[in-house]
C-alpha cells in the first residue's frame, strides 16, 4: 500500500490522538471519522426512513419547546 506523509498542527494532532483508539493507526482513524462511507451510510438510511405527520408533528412541538427554554432537558 502506498503512503504518503502528511503535516498537521499540535492541535490536529491531540484531535486525532484522542480519537484513536489503542491498536489503531492514524489512518484508521482519519478514515471512520472522516471517510465518505458515513455520509453515504446515512443518506441510504435516511432514504428509508419514513414519519408519520403525527410524528413530525410531535417534533416540532419539542423544538419550539426547546425555544421557550434552551436549557431545559427535553420531555420524553
Amino acid at each position: 500500500m502506498a503512503v504518503k506523509t502528511i503535516t498537521i498542527d499540535m492541535e490536529a494532532y491531540e484531535t486525532l490522538s484522542r480519537l484513536k483508539h489503542s491498536g489503531q493507526s492514524f489512518s484508521q482513524v482519519i478514515k471512520v471519522h472522516l471517510g465518505p462511507r458515513r455520509g453515504r451510510d446515512l443518506l441510504r438510511v435516511l432514504e428509508s426512513v419514513s414519519l408519520s405527520d403525527e410524528t413530525l408533528d410531535a417534533i416540532d412541538e419539542q423544538v419550539a419547546r426547546r425555544g421557550e427554554s434552551p436549557a431545559r432537558a427535553p420531555e420524553l
